[in-house]
């Protein structure tokens, strides 16, 4: 099983878009979560360091710049989605990924306080 560290990046711009009020609070995570043809679409026309700032965490191991190095992807690339937290949350917590998982929650607080 892979391990993962927290993207510090990531958060830092999950919290922006919180409090910017960029965020899908009801979704279908299933459809709404980027495929491999948004996430090229996306790279085409934005950094490496922004691509890194839709996922909560990193690959340990993986080499930067690539898209194995990122994951725990959180929003649709234009907002972020509750239900991506959610998903975070619940796949960190399945697999212990414990750092990730407490960085998926409080994102979850804080988009509940901001947005209630």
């Amino acid at each position: 099983m892979a391990s993962y560290s927290v993207n510090e990046r990531g958060i830092a711009r999950a919290r922006e878009l919180i409090d910017a009020r960029q965020y899908v609070l009801e979704s279908d995570w299933g459809e709404a979560q980027p495929r491999a043809a948004a996430e090229n679409a996306y790279l085409e026309s934005h950094s490496w360091d922004e691509y890194a700032g839709w996922h909560l965490g990193l690959t340990d191991g993986a080499n930067d710049e690539t898209k194995a190095r990122y994951a725990f992807v959180y929003g649709d690339f234009r907002r972020i989605h509750r239900m991506g937290l959610i998903a975070c949350l619940y796949r960190a917590a399945e697999w212990r990924h414990k750092e990730i998982e407490l960085a998926a929650h409080e994102l979850l607080q804080h988009l509940d306080k901001t947005s209630g």
